[in-house]
């Protein structure tokens, strides 16, 4: 039955087989920049790896039906300015089939480590000098020699299901002190909690049995104390307060938030709405977008800050 109903299932495709180059004075944004955007690191990351590697991915643009050769820019609004400060005319463009910005915001995902990892790796394969890497990414060369080493030790289990997951760097230090098995329960009690910690990592590897631990090499390293452990208990029972804190109100006020999201989606949803908003109130649309993006409490807060 579910073969039969898959046959008969129409796969549209999100984007044109092709892309395009479209001059740059030829785009029209779909929302504006934050007052202090190009101020910000995360800017002058953008621009300078934009400046030293080249443009990564393209930007996501959509037909104007109603001026030929003009499109809306659906997303990349941070790429095309670099590309604007640079003195860039032109840049090549995923074409939409779907012209609802809000589309693409709702499923950008930050960069993890472990993408970020394998960026790294594959830039110094490809030849880039780890000095160039550091300028386009903002770091030193210290840090992308150690980003480059993140996953050693690491078991590919471990790596595999955390690949997607908003790790810091310093969580890989516990793993790597933990036998493969061990590596794997840990990355899988994360998972579980939602709580990709450094506190929660070291939580674990300190309640870790001595006979799944990996004696390191390196001499200088501190062993755990006992106040370190009760210092971490500690935390992690008031981390476990603060949830159940929320448990009682976390149903309706879900509720609430999800009825408001679905509102503004069927706004957004309308695109004589999208352009009037585009028109005449940028400011307003780039709010909804945040809105209608939000698919827990935890979007609903990184869309405030």
């Amino acid at each position: 039955m579910i073969e039969a109903e898959d046959k008969g299932r129409d796969v549209k495709l999100s984007f044109e087989r092709q892309s395009i180059v479209v001059a740059i004075s030829q785009l029209v944004p779909l929302k504006t920049l934050r007052a202090g955007m190009k101020e910000s690191r995360k800017y002058a990351q953008i621009l300078g790896s934009v400046r030293a590697i080249g443009l990564v991915e393209a930007p996501a643009v959509a037909p104007d039906p109603k001026h030929p050769g003009r499109y809306f820019l659906l997303d990349g609004h941070l790429r095309v300015e670099a590309l604007k400060d640079l003195g860039i005319q032109e840049v090549e463009c995923l074409v939409s089939t779907d012209d609802e910005t809000y589309t693409y915001n709702k499923r950008i995902n930050r960069l993890a480590a472990v993408q970020e990892h394998r960026m790294i790796t594959r830039a110094i394969e490809r030849g880039v000098p780890e000095e160039r890497l550091a300028e386009a990414l903002g770091l030193d060369a210290v840090s992308i020699r150690r980003r480059a080493r993140m996953l050693k030790g690491i078991c590919p289990d471990a790596v595999d299901l955390l690949k997607d997951s908003p790790c810091p760097f310093s969580v890989f230090d516990m793993l790597r002190r933990m036998a493969p098995i061990r590596q794997v329960e840990a990355a899988e009690l994360m998972i579980g909690q939602n709580n990709y910690t450094a506190v929660f990592a070291k939580v674990l590897l300190a309640t870790t049995p001595p006979k799944l631990l990996v004696v390191l090499r390196k001499k200088n390293v501190d062993s755990v104390t006992a106040d370190q452990i009760a210092r971490m208990e500690r935390e992690l029972l008031s981390l476990q307060t603060q949830v159940k804190s929320v448990e009682d109100s976390y149903g309706i006020d879900n509720l609430q938030l999800m009825v408001t999201c679905g509102y503004v989606r069927k706004l957004l949803a309308n695109g004589r709405i999208v352009r009037w908003l585009t028109q005449h109130r940028p400011e307003y649309l780039t709010e909804f977008q945040s809105i209608a993006g939000i698919e827990s409490f935890g979007d609903a807060k990184s869309a405030a800050e």
